[in-house]
């Protein structure tokens, strides 16, 4: 059997080293358009913010790894640019413009996402540059390095736009902050939101909402970001406005789409093709809270979904329960932490839920360095299930919401869950945890 993978990073390359555990003589050929494979994405802003890191030390396993060690025909600068259903095949050119052509008897879409580019003049001038690739890390810090950036505007105000505000001024960058909004993090509770705001104004970046960014234009020497209010002289733009899935040529093979045009998965990563698998942050999953699609791209999802992956290609059936969306962030010394469902979620949902919000400690009361920690939680008062929470903090936050996460995932009661026995020391909080 020949076992065909569309895209070498998490999802890919996860299936493709699992498929060949499983079964060793396995046929397994990766697609990958660019020269990288398997490397740490989510350490890429940490990276950037230290200029004396190779950034080479965020790959993983290297190409030749793959290749050599597992058996696995791993082609980079090979991108794939048509899938044929009915004759079983995918087709595209490599970097050199050959063309080229491969059958396949099982084939996975892990194509991952792009970042979003505004359709405005300026996004291809020298200097403007979004973050998702190693190729896109490379060439933040080359231009930092080589162009004496002091300025950067940075559009968006989501989790790689907050990451990468935190790395420019760890490099003791001006950094502006765009977004058309009003709200920052519109998920999170209003007042927790407030917290993280006033972290970001106590280490001198500007906010600027309600500012939609209209053009970037080259200015003496430099670059200017053109918005509705304002015009800002900067020497670097960071677009950072989120991602949209890479499904289109599964869209033109026929595929079922699902939530933001991400590919329909069912709970065996199966689309609509039975014999095409998607996973990683091109496909989308179920909600363990709402039981909905959703199309949430993170990367212990687009690991597990590969494993599982590989698992149904060599006869081991396995099915994925769903997310309850767990994600955890890093804002200078804040951690914002969330699991399952807001409370606008919630409603869109079909649940009436109800929400409460408290501020306690991050340690028992007497324990020196204490700091404080606010929880949002949402239940359901019909049902009594716990629907999400929310915690921010200086300590204590991104670990600690792995235990609604489970519970979430258990589907427990707010009542069930304040009887759970948590763990109590001093040093790592109150006698009541401040999630009971």
């Amino acid at each position: 059997m020949h076992f065909v993978i569309i895209g070498g990073d998490a999802a890919g390359m996860s299936a493709a080293s699992r498929s060949k555990r499983n079964h060793p003589d396995l046929e397994v050929t990766v697609l990958e358009k660019t020269m990288d494979v398997s490397y740490s994405a989510c350490g890429m802003p940490y990276n950037i913010a230290d200029p004396a890191r190779d950034i080479e030390e965020l790959v993983v396993r290297r190409a030749e790894v793959f290749r050599e060690k597992q058996g696995i025909d791993l082609l980079t600068g090979h991108l794939v640019e048509g899938i044929l259903p009915a004759e079983k095949k995918v087709v595209g050119t490599t970097s050199e413009g050959q063309p080229f052509s491969f059958p396949y008897d099982k084939l996975l879409i892990a194509s991952g996402a792009s970042p979003v580019i505004p359709d405005i003049p300026g996004t291809d001038l020298p200097g403007v540059t979004a973050l998702k690739s190693l190729a896109d890390g490379r060439k933040i810090k080359q231009y930092i390095e080589e162009n004496q950036v002091r300025r950067v505007v940075v559009v968006g105000m989501g989790y790689i736009a907050l990451e990468m505000s935190e790395a420019f001024r760890a490099l003791d960058l001006d950094v502006t902050m765009l977004k058309p909004n009003p709200n920052l993090l519109p998920w999170l509770e209003p007042s927790l939101a407030q917290v993280v705001q006033e972290e970001l104004e106590s280490h001198s970046l500007e906010l600027m909402f309600g500012q939609k960014l209209k053009a970037v234009e080259a200015y003496s020497g430099g670059l200017r970001a053109v918005c509705d209010d304002a015009t800002i002289g900067t020497d670097m733009v960071l677009i950072a406005m989120g991602v949209h899935p890479n499904s289109a040529i599964a869209g033109e093979a026929g595929l079922e789409l699902s939530v933001g045009n991400s590919l329909a998965v069912d709970r065996k990563l199966q689309t609509s093709d039975s014999h095409i698998y998607a996973a990683g942050d091109c496909a989308d999953a179920i909600h363990v809270v709402s039981q909905a699609k959703v199309w949430v791209p993170l990367a212990l999802r687009a690991n597990r979904a590969g494993w599982a992956v590989a698992d149904n290609v060599c006869g081991r059936e396995m099915e994925l329960p769903g997310i309850a969306g767990t994600a955890v962030f890093k804002v200078f010394d804040l951690e914002i932490a969330r699991t399952g469902l807001c409370m606008h979620e919630a409603v869109a949902a079909g649940f009436d839920p109800v929400g409460v919000t408290i501020k306690t400690r991050s340690k028992a009361h007497a324990h020196p360095g204490n700091t404080t920690i606010y929880v949002h939680m949402v239940g359901d008062p019909k049902s009594g299930r716990l629907l999400g929470a929310q915690m921010v903090g200086r300590e204590g936050v991104a670990h600690r919401i792995n235990a609604p996460a489970v519970a979430l995932h258990a589907q427990m009661t707010v009542s069930a869950f304040g009887e759970s026995d948590l763990a109590y020391a001093p040093p790592f909080g109150p006698t009541w945890d401040p999630l009971l």
